[in-house]
């Protein structure tokens, strides 16, 4: 069985060919251990999906300078703990979850980094906008906000082994994305892959790659 240093450092090695991609370890059901460790090799940047335990998790990890990125649905009542210590938020697609992250978000802390979600596999189940209309509104929503910073999309493709279907799929994100910037919002992140599709993500042109079970292993929920 591979070691979590050995599973980190092949992920790393096949993103280092293509620059300006930044790897999230998607830590989720780990305990803080693991976190400590990958943080000891050089990664800072982690993502939680479970809004309590996300908290927890920030708050035994203060000594350690982790970027947190919370990608994970949004539930009303956990708005909160989010924005008090997330510095990105990954998964946004309603104006009320907008409005409740700007009041809720400290003062004394920096703009909350936003990132919109477009439900790029039009499956039902699946959150996210689904026309460029809707992220305009949200987008233009974020941009009249001091406590709020848009930085770009995130979306998850369908679990499926066809590559078309997947590179379809992100491609229509990249075309969302490069048409905010020509509508100048000034968004510099786009997030999309994960453990299955990372590789086709980036040859797409994800700037932000989240990578769990390729590095952590097998999640016990």
């Amino acid at each position: 069985m591979q070691s979590l240093q050995q599973n980190y450092l092949a992920v790393l090695r096949t993103i280092l060919s293509h620059g300006g991609v930044t790897l999230i370890a998607v830590s989720k059901t780990f305990g803080i251990d693991a976190i400590r460790e990958l943080y000891d090799l050089g990664q800072h940047d982690f993502g939680e999906n479970y809004a309590q335990e996300f908290s927890q998790k920030t708050n035994e990890l203060k000594d350690l300078d982790i970027v947190w990125h919370f990608i994970g649905n949004i539930q009303s009542n956990k708005i909160k703990l989010i924005a008090s210590n997330a510095h990105w938020v990954h998964s946004i697609s309603t104006t009320k979850q907008i409005i409740k992250l700007a009041k809720h978000r400290p003062i004394n802390l920096p703009k909350l980094n936003i990132l919109l979600e477009v439900n790029i596999s039009n499956e039902p189940s699946r959150h996210g906008v689904n026309s460029y209309n809707e992220l305009l509104e949200l987008a233009n929503l974020i941009q009249s906000n001091n406590n709020l910073k848009l930085r770009g999309l995130m979306g998850i493709a369908s679990d499926t082994k066809d590559n078309e279907i997947i590179e379809n799929q992100f491609q229509k994100l990249t075309n969302m994305y490069q048409q905010l910037n020509r509508d100048g919002f000034d968004v510099d992140t786009l997030s999309m892959g994960m453990s299955n599709d990372y590789e086709l993500a980036i040859k797409n042109g994800s700037t932000m790659i989240r990578i769990g079970s390729k590095i952590f292993g097998s999640r016990n929920h």
